[in-house]
């Protein structure tokens, strides 16, 4: 058995009692191993959140993990085992790919790589470095900021389709959705081939990042009660509908939207962020596209500055999310009285940035560059931010003590003094998200971060979890199982970075971004939230394995 697995502890029987425990003159006492859980080994997890990556977009030539070599040759041709693109109607196999609608490359970056630059691509994935030089004489990199592809909960149950043959077909991008980048040069491709890369972790829920952010403190999509008839009307998706009236996972699509995806990109009659009623047969309004939080820092400013008006959003806005009541992985902690902490990139900046008149020009907040230095903090980024426990009157020293800046995050790791649940969410410039970063700014930070931790006094019982919160609007060969109506949608990255975990291992174990609270969960001993069970219940239900807890990533 491995040392690392047994504790040495003293336990003695009736009859052994001396000869055990020692006390004995005939000699030393001999411990009886004891074996431990491994879980229990850890005293700190740190979750790292990067942006929009399919694990194909990045890991796709990762050796041992199920990549693209499964549905390509090595001269990048497609395999009987690739699954060709198929048009709107479901059927037709795309002759190409489409454009990459409004061209490949973000507003403002060089090299400029153009729409019609993009035409006539093989349906087949390929390698965005080269895939545009014969037309644009351009190479691409991991500095290269692309265009972002948009990343929507329907959408993204339109774009698997049966197996995934839908993604060029409903994406607003084109046929960017099947670009790849080679990232073997890149730090944490490093990382993963050290520790454990994790090939079969797929995000939580579908869609984007506001649902992820929210389904990794607590498996569950927000509610917004009455939206219907609120005051702030927020848009209500619409939906197709089946024989017998029940909502279907699939947008209206507009009289105007293109038949075929090499005309142009999709038109739907409303693509909204709240679910009608009932779609997920409760009768209630959830929130599944990007909402603003009710408190600041929030991309919608305060409506004065009476009173502590400065610390709220503004509630008329349609985008302004109400206050939330569901219990998350935070007051599990809280009840047991486990330590943890939300750390944000900016945050501290975006604060002052938040309370600031309507009328003053957000400066962090929502801050885009082209010159890769602004923070561009995320504010739907931070899913504690829309708690009603985190009230920045009512709350403020549990908001205190709770939500931090990464300059708290590095003074705490080097302390010695981080808590037993950290989070970590990049800001905008360097959390790898298309169509504001690349993937190069936030590889080197993330890799900096985790050799600061790595030199924490409390490193050698740390665990760290890097993965992603969601697809970003990218193919993956990879087609989900089939969980729940929230999720789980697209494959994506997912590296175990800890001096207890296996080394230059590839763990082909299911997980999904609830797997790090079934992780938390199970090494606290915590109530399990009940979107864990939904999820590993209807797994189960169409016959799949629940999803795994990453404990199978330790020694």
């Amino acid at each position: 058995m491995n040392k690392r697995l047994l504790g040495w502890v003293c336990v003695p029987s009736a009859a052994l009692v001396v000869a055990s425990c020692g006390g004995n003159d005939d000699g030393p006492a001999v411990p009886t191993p004891v074996a431990v859980d491994k879980v229990q080994q850890v005293q700190n997890v740190v979750v790292i959140y990067a942006e929009n990556r399919a694990f194909d977009n990045l890991f796709g030539n990762f050796p041992g993990a199920h990549g693209l070599s499964e549905v390509v040759d090595a001269t990048g041709r497609v395999t009987a085992a690739y699954v060709p693109q198929k048009d709107r109607d479901g059927t037709t196999v795309l002759a190409t790919l489409p454009q990459t609608w409004g061209g490949v490359t973000a507003a403002g970056v060089q090299p400029v790589v153009t729409q019609a630059q993009s035409a006539n691509l093989p349906n087949a994935p390929f390698a965005i470095e080269s895939a545009f030089t014969p037309t644009s004489s351009a190479v691409l990199d991991l500095t290269t900021t692309t265009r972002d592809l948009y990343h929507r909960f329907f959408e993204n149950q339109m774009q698997i389709g049966t197996n995934g043959d839908s993604y060029a077909a409903w994406a607003d991008a084109g046929g960017l959705t099947m670009g790849h980048f080679d990232a073997s040069g890149s730090a944490l491709y490093k990382l993963a081939q050290k520790y454990v890369l994790a090939d079969e972790f797929f995000e939580g829920a579908f869609g984007g990042s506001f649902l992820n952010h929210q389904y990794l403190i607590c498996a569950c999509a927000p509610e917004y009660p009455n939206a219907d008839t609120a005051a702030a009307a927020p848009t209500i998706t619409v939906l197709d509908r089946d024989a017998n009236g029940g909502y279907l996972p699939r947008l209206t699509r507009a009289a105007s939207s293109p038949a075929s995806a090499l005309v142009g990109p999709p038109i739907f009659t409303r693509s909204g962020n709240i679910t009608p009623a009932n779609y997920f047969g409760d009768n209630r309004f959830y929130a599944v596209n990007t909402m603003q939080p009710p408190y600041q820092p929030s991309g919608n400013a305060p409506v004065d500055a009476n009173g502590n008006d400065l610390l709220f959003a503004n509630t008329t806005s349609a985008t302004t999310l109400p206050p939330q009541t569901a219990t998350n992985i935070g007051d599990l902690l809280n009840a047991k009285n486990v330590s943890w902490k939300w750390y944000g990139g900016a945050w501290s900046a975006a604060v002052a940035d938040g309370t600031r008149l309507a009328s003053a020009a957000r400066t962090v907040i929502y801050t885009p560059s082209t010159a890769r230095a602004a923070p561009d903090f995320q504010a739907h980024h931070q899913p504690f931010n829309y708690y009603a426990n985190l009230d920045p009157v009512t709350h403020a020293a549990d908001r205190a003590a709770h939500l931090k800046d990464y300059n708290d995050l590095v003074a705490d790791a080097a302390a010695g003094t981080l808590p037993a649940v950290s989070f970590y969410k990049p800001q905008g410039n360097f959390n790898q998200h298309e169509g504001y970063a690349n993937v190069a700014d936030g590889d080197a930070h993330i890799a900096d971060l985790v050799a600061k931790l790595q030199a924490s006094p409390q490193y050698r019982n740390m665990l760290i979890v890097i993965t992603y919160d969601e697809f970003g609007g990218v193919w993956d060969h990879v087609t989900p199982p089939k969980g729940d109506k929230l999720g789980p949608g697209t494959r994506i990255p997912a590296i175990i970075v800890s001096p207890l975990a296996k080394q230059g291992f590839v763990d082909h174990t299911p997980y999904d971004t609830a797997s790090i609270l079934r992780f938390i969960t199970r090494r606290w001993s915590l109530p399990t939230l009940a979107g864990l069970t939904t999820r590993d219940d209807a797994l189960k239900a169409n016959g799949q394995p629940a999803m795994g807890d990453l404990s199978n990533a330790l020694q």
